[in-house]
């Protein structure tokens, strides 16, 4: 899960260095005394009692999703939020203010980064060849997706949302597969965070993606299979855009919220989401080192998120999401120390009580947890993990796999996929002739056709890039086992999509000891994971690691357990 892309604030490789810029308020940023919330109301209230209860607390209604009484709200009122947790309508106001700059790529990228320090190849993996830098994916051949796609390649009914930074609709690999009519931006660029905005209006066109994030994702679940680049796990599916995200890598309630109600409209029939909502790590109900105010906001990010999921999973969307780069246990979580990642209010430590507390989306009701595993097939160090609330696991990469082979941290342990040039070119990796910077050899790819169209692809690692093989997978299940609904639809029951994804998934024991420790990896005691569980469930697997081809060959049963 990518935290954070910035805008202004961009990586940069030099010689065998990696710099970051420094956080900061960008240049000509004006303060303002208006702010703007996203209000939640209490069960069973009426929009009318909504609107009566923000109006009387100082606030302005911009919009308004009156399925899920979660409604956008500017207010000049100092103590809205207060005022807001105070009405006895509603549950509480989630404020959307940045602190400033965070550096574009999280430590789990910018180890990747580094790698050129090692002065290694790329100890790629050989696939079997479908596309020409498919013999880079590893993944694919790990779940059988070249076997898949001579059963099931995907239905171009089959609608796969990504909850996330945007697509590069442009991408030679994309744009065969993208869905114009059905993508929405839900995310207008916040210059605090996102620097200065692209177009007059803040609200990137259909088709953009200034975070990078949700190309490479999109790329995974379903690049072209088109002779060019690469290919992903679904690709004759429907790409949908749904920009949630902010360009910096921010995921706050409202956009997300949105997203997901469109995905439900709409009838799309799977969203990806590798995120969690900002800006709390887990939302609690009423931690005691929260102040009145934080409680609040939290509360009302539970319960919109909730409602919103149910929505979705209600009109049909399987819910995919990454289970989080944490190295922790859902079930049994750590102090948080990085919340909140935005506002007035620094991070300071949080003790998490387990009963009380949801890392979101991926603990929300109805999402499918993915684990990310490495080559090897081993949990990757940084994956999160737990038998509460797993589902599968899928290739994620993992820099440090294969400890004592010449594939030890190389770039060929990661998870190739589709990049925009824009961003590179941001991060100095691609110059402005669109040339691959020599620091970025081996990290970086670029493939041109004849008439002169370029694109571009990556390595990553994370959760973020194993939910989306899941997803891919989900895909390919509606694509062969769904069914005609209603006059022109095409899809299948969400709940049948998750048993049979986990039926045919391949079952993986834990490793002995159960307890992994990863020193030879240079990871500290923090890092240390136990895997609770059997063969056929486990903390680190879930139901198996899965399989693209099982999914796809095996008939679909209607009922029973996976």
């Amino acid at each position: 899960m990518s935290r954070r892309f910035t805008a202004g604030a961009v990586a940069t490789v030099t010689g065998l260095a990696l710099t970051v810029a420094g956080l900061g308020v960008p240049a000509g940023a004006a303060p303002s005394s208006t702010q703007t919330f996203t209000v939640v109301a209490e069960d069973g209230v009426t929009a009318d009692v909504a609107l009566a209860e923000i109006a009387a607390a100082g606030g302005t209604v911009v919009s308004r999703i009156d399925d899920v009484g979660v409604f956008q709200v500017t207010s000049e009122q100092a103590d809205f939020a207060a005022r807001t947790a105070a009405a006895g309508a509603l549950v509480g106001a989630v404020e959307q203010k940045a602190i400033g700059h965070k550096p574009r790529l999280d430590p789990v990228e910018q180890e990747a980064l580094l790698a050129a320090a090692t002065g290694k190849g790329s100890g790629a993996r050989k696939s079997k060849r479908m596309d020409p830098l498919d013999d880079k994916l590893w993944g694919l051949d790990m779940i059988r997706a070249d076997r898949a796609r001579k059963v099931e390649p995907g239905d171009r009914r089959v609608t796969v949302g990504v909850l996330d930074t945007g697509l590069d609709a442009s991408h030679p690999d994309i744009a065969p597969n993208f869905n114009w009519a059905l993508s929405r931006n839900f995310a207008p660029d916040m210059p605090e965070v996102d620097g200065e905005c692209e177009v007059a209006s803040c609200l990137d066109p259909v088709g953009t993606d200034d975070g990078g994030h949700g190309t490479h994702v999109a790329g995974t679940i379903g690049a072209a299979a088109n002779g060019f680049g690469l290919s992903g796990v679904a690709p004759k599916v429907s790409l949908v855009e749904l920009k949630g995200g902010q360009d910096s890598g921010y995921f706050f309630l409202e956009p997300v919220v949105q997203s997901l109600m469109h995905a439900g409209r709409a009838g799309l029939d799977v969203v990806n989401m590798s995120f969690y909502v900002d800006p709390w790590l887990y939302n609690c109900t009423a931690n005691p080192a929260d102040s009145p105010e934080h409680q609040a906001e939290q509360r009302a990010i539970i319960k919109a998120m909730k409602r919103a999921l149910n929505f979705a999973h209600k009109r049909g969307v399987t819910l995919v999401g990454s289970l989080g780069n944490n190295h922790e246990d859902l079930g049994d979580p750590r102090i948080d120390t990085s919340s909140p990642d935005f506002g007035d209010t620094p991070p300071y430590p949080r003790e998490i009580d387990n009963d009380s507390c949801w890392d979101l989306p991926v603990e929300g009701p109805h999402v499918i947890g993915v684990s990310a595993i490495g080559p090897s097939g081993k949990k990757a160090a940084y994956s999160n993990y737990g038998t509460e609330q797993i589902g599968i696991a899928a290739p994620g990469g993992w820099f440090r796999d294969g400890f004592g082979t010449d594939t030890f941290r190389t770039y060929g342990n990661l998870i190739l996929s589709t990049y925009p040039e824009k961003v590179l070119k941001e991060d100095g990796l691609v110059d402005a002739d669109g040339n691959i910077d020599p620091s970025a050899e081996g990290l970086v790819f670029k493939e041109c056709k004849s008439n002169g169209e370029c694109g571009y692809y990556r390595y990553l690692q994370g959760t973020s890039m194993a939910s989306p093989h899941a997803s891919g997978v989900a895909a390919l299940i509606v694509s062969k086992h769904g069914k005609k609904q209603g006059r022109a639809g095409y899809g299948l029951d969400p709940d049948l999509v998750e048993r049979h994804l986990y039926r045919t998934a391949t079952e993986q024991a834990c490793p002995n000891p159960r307890l992994q420790q990863y020193r030879d990896e240079g990871r500290d005691e923090t890092y240390d994971a136990y895997c609770a569980g059997g063969r056929n469930f486990n903390g680190f697997y879930g139901y198996g690691v899965i399989d693209a081809y099982a999914a796809v060959a095996t008939p679909l049963k209607s009922h029973g357990r996976p």
